[in-house]
C-alpha cells in the first residue's frame, strides 16, 4: 500500500517540475547591452515585460522584422532603465506614426 502511495508523490513531483521549468518560455532572463544600428532599423516593435506572473524582471522586447529564411520572430531583451532603451522606445514610436 505505501508503494502505489510514493510511487504516485514521485510522479506528481516530477510533472510538476516539468511544469515550472516550461514557464519561462515567452520571459526576457537578461538584458543586452547595445545595439547596432543595422539592428535598430529592423525592429518592428516593442512590449514590455512585467515582473508579474512567471517573469522575473522587468525588460523591454523588441521584436525585429522577420526574415524570409528564419521560422520564428527573433526578439532582443533590455533594460527599461537605461537611456539608450529609452531614446529606441521613442525612435520606435516616431516610426509607427509616421
Amino acid at each position: 500500500m505505501k508503494f502505489p502511495a510514493l510511487f504516485f508523490l514521485l510522479i506528481l513531483t516530477c510533472m510538476h517540475m516539468s511544469l515550472a521549468q516550461g514557464s519561462y518560455g515567452n520571459c526576457c532572463l537578461g538584458y543586452i547591452t547595445g545595439m547596432k544600428a543595422s539592428t535598430r532599423r529592423n525592429i518592428e516593435s516593442y512590449r514590455v515585460q512585467q515582473t508579474d506572473g512567471d517573469c522575473n524582471i522587468r525588460a523591454v522586447v523588441f521584436r525585429m522584422k522577420r526574415k524570409p529564411s528564419h521560422k520564428t520572430q527573433r526578439t532582443r531583451c533590455a533594460n527599461p532603465n537605461d537611456r539608450w532603451v529609452q531614446d529606441l522606445i521613442q525612435d520606435v514610436n516616431n516610426r509607427v506614426q509616421n
